[in-house]
């Protein structure tokens, strides 16, 4: 098994760039680039595919057991997935509202 800290990290690393990234889709689409937007909606997502990728590697290792220690490392990098999700989600929403707005100025 890889060093557990630094799955842990990857997870939180691939969080962190889904979030980033559905962010820049917000930022592209509120300047009408909804071509770019959605480049960066594909990256956000791709982004949270491998982290949910190495959310279920360890909850496999886990087993609903307690086999691996939860710290405070471990319980950020949830929260980084949880909330990128949830931007995700609402990114998307909020560029489709974009879509239906005349261009900004």
């Amino acid at each position: 098994m890889e060093d557990l800290e630094t799955i842990i990290m990857e997870l939180l690393v691939n969080a962190g760039a889904a979030r980033s990234s559905a962010l820049t889709a917000l930022q592209l689409a509120r300047k009408g680039d909804f071509d770019g937007a959605e480049a960066a909606m594909a990256e956000s997502r791709e982004f949270v595919k491998q982290a949910h990728t190495i959310q279920t590697q360890l909850i496999g290792i886990d087993e609903g057991t307690g086999k691996l220690p939860v710290n405070l490392i471990t319980v950020h990098s949830q929260d980084h997935l949880m909330n990128a999700m949830v931007i995700q989600d609402l990114a998307g929403d909020m560029i489709e509202l974009y879509r239906r707005l005349p261009p900004l100025k």
